[in-house]
């Protein structure tokens, strides 16, 4: 991302924030760079789906993070995929990112246990 397209993102991630301030600037910006890592892992860019997404989020988490994902997620204010639903909507309402007219916040609650995505690929 160009240093200019940075610094407008991160002035309008800022405006979210006063929206909403249960999550940490970080968690806002990981969701955008899941969505990102999402998008590239297709064959053809396209929209994605929730579950589509909700799976991208883990997979660029445990990548991220490997073990410590749920921790550092946790930190951010993120518990639930019903979380990253909300992030998602927020970025949404301010501009930052589209849905189309079937995506609703309710897909996010058929997402998955974050101790079963993020701590169970870990143990031995």
């Amino acid at each position: 991302m160009r240093k200019r397209g940075r610094e407008e993102l991160e002035h309008l991630l800022e405006k979210v924030l006063v929206l909403d301030s249960r999550y940490k600037l970080e968690a806002y910006a990981f969701i955008l760079e899941s969505l990102d890592f999402s998008v590239r892992k297709l064959k053809e860019p396209r929209h994605l789906t929730a579950l589509e997404l909700l799976d991208g989020i883990r997979k660029f988490a445990i990548k991220s993070f490997g073990p410590m994902s749920k921790t550092v997620l946790e930190d951010w204010g993120l518990k639930t995929c019903e979380d990253f639903g909300e992030i998602v909507f927020h970025l949404v309402r301010c501009g930052i990112i589209s849905k189309t007219q079937e995506d609703t916040e309710e897909d996010f609650k058929k997402g998955y246990d974050f101790e079963e995505a993020f701590e169970k690929p870990f143990l031995v």
